[in-house]
């Protein structure tokens, strides 16, 4: 399943678009302010933006062009009020990939959505690598060497985060962050049991990467010797 998020501070318009793409079988967090959205977007690896311009915290396009300049190519729709030609221009500028003023159709915006996440996997999602390790996430294969393994969504997620930072120590709430979303209700032991399988799945492809835990931080990705 897709997952997106959606940058839109008021509520009721946030839960009639949320439920708008959840029925077309779009998983969706939602984030009210810039510096939230910031956040999420570097926990979690969405396939796509719904970003309202008119935030608490500023104007929605200093995202985008943070984003842009950080060379996240993630696709987003941006959403306005302000519908005039020059809005629209400015928008495409900051590397909006499509622009739907307000008011708009729940149908036309769902449409829109779905057209943005059948962009090519080329520019939507890349290969991620590191030491003995490659990860294709269109298909949710894990590879080392000559050995491969299916990943869950879950696994995948908190597999592309460890890869984008190699040999950093990655907080547990943002290991939940990127597997179950900012809005799923997550189990105590949910985040464990992941971690557990991961590390059976990379012992049985012949990794020589391992998931370790360092107290009272979080969990790194670290090669067998310096993980011993």
């Amino acid at each position: 399943m897709s997952r997106i998020l959606l940058i839109e501070d008021h509520d009721r318009l946030a839960r009639l678009m949320r439920q708008g793409l959840e029925a077309a079988g779009i998983a969706v967090d939602v984030a009210g302010r810039i510096d939230s959205a910031w956040t999420a977007v570097q926990q979690i690896p969405y396939q796509a933006l719904v970003l309202d311009r008119g935030l608490p915290d500023g104007d929605g396009l200093s995202l985008l062009h943070k984003l842009r300049k950080a060379g996240l190519g993630v696709p987003c729709l941006v959403l306005t009020a302000r519908d005039a030609l020059h809005d629209r221009v400015e928008g495409l500028e900051a590397g909006a990939d499509d622009y739907l003023p307000k008011p708009f159709a729940m149908d036309e915006m769902v449409a829109r959505v779905r057209a943005l996440l059948r962009r090519p996997v080329a520019f939507r999602s890349l290969d991620a690598c590191h030491g003995d390790l490659a990860l294709r996430p269109e298909s949710g294969v894990l590879c080392s060497g000559d050995g491969s393994v299916t990943l869950s969504q879950a696994e995948l997620h908190i597999m592309q985060l460890f890869l984008n930072k190699p040999k950093e120590v990655v907080r547990r709430s943002a290991l939940e962050a990127a597997a179950w979303g900012l809005s799923e209700a997550v189990t105590p032991n949910a985040l464990d049991v992941a971690l557990h399988r991961l590390r059976r799945k990379l012992l049985a492809i012949g990794s020589r990467q391992r998931i370790v835990n360092v107290r009272g931080l979080g969990y790194a990705l670290r090669e067998a010797d310096a993980a011993e």
